[in-house]
């Protein structure tokens, strides 16, 4: 509380230092413009304007009005304003400093001023009027050197009079600020557009000036972004070790870290990284008083999610912790951290995801479907089937493209013909949960349902107008294949555990020719052959399944949604060459061989 009132009682007291720099530029822009004034009115305007800032936290339109008014007071001084009237700033700072330059007494109140504008026109993206600017302050030609970075570091700022104005912040502190701003965001840029050997220099530059402690976190988790691009991972990590160790701002480099570990095939790393990456975005931290100057981060811009250093939200964390979970076999963490997510997502707090560095991510209905499939993997069917009620439940809130919710057949109604899969994947891994729980009748059904919905729904489909990116995704001719596949392929097992094996010969066969590259469905439908003794089928199967077994494996060139690859995991055929092996010697005498 002392803190928090200390806090306020600076704010109050730079408010008041505002409004009475504003009555004193006030006072001396009422009297005619004249040169030994004009380095006092200069300084005032560059103390305004640097306390303006540093309040707002970021630069506005009546700061570009407060180094125009400046400007045409120098000119006004020459008689040369009314011509000039409307030109704009880049065309006043060049006759203001050719004008100038006649009168040397000007001069450190000009470049103060100027450092003012390159921060200005860094923070809006006027490159090229600030590089205009810095050659002319370097009185260079027209043919001088356009690295910005060179511009800074060779600018000549003049030396103050001892007796000159006090400044809030003179123009070396400015300068010095630029030079890291400038080295900061230009690394930046490059390592997003790839050029990595230029980011790096970049970067490392703006490492070495004046940095404070967040920016540097942010540096070096630049740094290790764009060394982990090179191939250099070991000393990509060293750089994220170092931001971990330097500041409270971790988001970024713990997700960068995640990715890292990734690579290197640390599971427990990649996952931990996470772990710490959502309970950091969990905290809310306290805004702290803005310092009352013009610092490094107040001239760098808020990350993008293309920027390495955005982390997103906890929703897309926890997400990001979740799925991985999910894919690397720790079902148990997996089931938890969804069913946490869709609790945090349901709020209404955060109503989307949006994980980085995909902009679109998975849609809610993907979210409870990898929930559902997390929780079965994990052995909890019941809670499985709750979350996929409560989809079904909200899934007309949730695909407002769709007109009704599947209405009751019992009473007449008429089901949209162009449902999403997503239904169809509820029914899928409802039936899987009832396969867990032993009730291979209810099982059956459910894997009907889904079938009977995606050969209701085709991606031909042209009706219902254009799809979203989420529908798209899963709407694919591929999604869509392995997922009639999943189906076939479940309820043709559930049909072999009934004792029905004619009915699943049925189901196998169909599934072969709906997705003649999905070989999970041939070898359940070898073994169903086998078991009906429908030996010259069965040997001519085997015999396709040898000679492709011997094929060089062709890497996919697709993806799948996450809940569909754990389904398909579910119904996958264990160690197949040894089925084969079987097969060989308990049916194929050694004639047929």
């Amino acid at each position: 509380m002392v803190a928090q009132g200390l806090s306020l009682r600076r704010q109050q007291l730079a408010q008041d230092a505002l409004e009475g720099f504003r009555e004193l530029l006030h006072c001396l822009q009422g009297l005619p413009a004249a040169v030994p004034v004009l380095p006092l009115e200069l300084t005032v305007i560059c103390n305004f304007i640097t306390l303006r800032a540093s309040l707002a936290q970021g630069f506005t339109e009546d700061q570009a009005q407060g180094i125009q008014q400046g400007l045409e007071r120098v000119l006004e001084t020459q008689e040369q304003l009314e011509p000039r009237l409307e030109c704009g700033l880049s065309a006043l700072w060049d006759s203001v400093l050719h004008s100038s330059s006649l009168l040397p007494e000007l001069l450190p109140a000009l470049h103060h001023l100027a450092a003012l504008q390159a921060a200005l026109w860094l923070t809006t993206d006027h490159l090229g009027d600030l590089t205009l600017l810095l050659q002319t302050l370097n009185g260079s030609q027209s043919g001088a050197s356009e690295d910005l970075l060179l511009l800074l570091k060779t600018w000549n700022l003049p030396a103050e009079e001892s007796d000159a104005p006090l400044t809030i912040q003179d123009a070396r502190g400015l300068r010095d600020v630029l030079l890291t701003a400038s080295a900061y965001r230009q690394g930046l840029q490059e390592l997003i557009t790839g050029r990595l050997s230029r980011a790096l220099s970049s970067l490392h530059e703006a490492a070495s000036g004046l940095c404070p402690q967040p920016v540097l976190v942010q540096v070096y988790t630049a740094l290790g972004t764009c060394l982990s691009k090179m191939g250099n991972p070991q000393r990509a990590l060293l750089y994220l070790l170092s931001a971990l160790k330097g500041g409270s701002t971790w988001g970024p480099a713990l997700l960068e870290a995640s990715r890292l570990y990734r690579q290197l095939g640390n599971t427990a790393a990649e996952l931990e990284s996470l772990e710490l990456l959502v309970e950091t975005l969990s905290i809310t931290h306290g805004s702290e008083a803005p310092q009352l100057l013009i610092e490094v981060e107040l001239l760098l811009p808020r990350p993008e999610p293309a920027s390495p250093l955005y982390c997103g939200t906890q929703s897309q964390a926890k997400y990001l912790l979740a799925s991985r979970c999910l894919q690397t076999g720790r079902a148990e963490d997996a089931a938890e951290h969804y069913l946490d997510l869709l609790a945090l997502l349901l709020d209404g707090s955060e109503p989307k995801i949006s994980p980085p560095p995909c902009p679109t991510g998975p849609c809610m209905p993907e979210v409870f479907l990898e929930a559902a499939a997390a929780l079965i993997r994990a052995g909890r069917a019941q809670d499985a089937l709750t979350v996929c009620e409560e989809l079904l439940s909200r899934m007309s809130s949730l695909l407002p493209k769709m007109p009704q919710p599947w209405g009751n057949a019992r009473k007449g109604t008429k089901e949209s013909p162009h449902c999403p899969p997503w239904v169809s994947a509820t029914h899928l891994l409802r039936g899987q949960a009832w396969v867990q729980l032993g009730a291979q009748k209810e099982a059956i059904s459910e894997f009907s349902r889904c079938l009977e919905l995606l050969f209701r729904a085709t991606p031909t489909d042209k009706e219902q107008g254009p799809a979203s990116n989420c529908e798209q995704g899963c709407t694919s001719d591929v999604a869509l294949q392995q997922l009639r596949a999943a189906a076939l392929i479940s309820r043709g097992l559930g049909w072999v555990t009934s004792g029905q094996d004619t009915k699943a010969l049925q189901d196998f066969l169909l599934s072969v020719q709906m997705c003649p590259g999905n070989q999970d469905a041939s070898f359940h439908l070898l073994q169903t052959l086998r078991r009906l003794d429908r030996r010259d089928e069965a040997i001519a199967l085997w015999r396709r399944l040898e000679a492709q077994t011997k094929l060089p494996q062709e890497n996919a060139t697709w993806s799948l949604p996450l809940y569909l690859e754990t389904c398909l995991s579910w119904i996958c055929p264990h160690d197949r060459e040894t089925l084969l092996e079987e097969f060989q010697t308990s049916l194929l005498e050694p004639c047929d061989l």
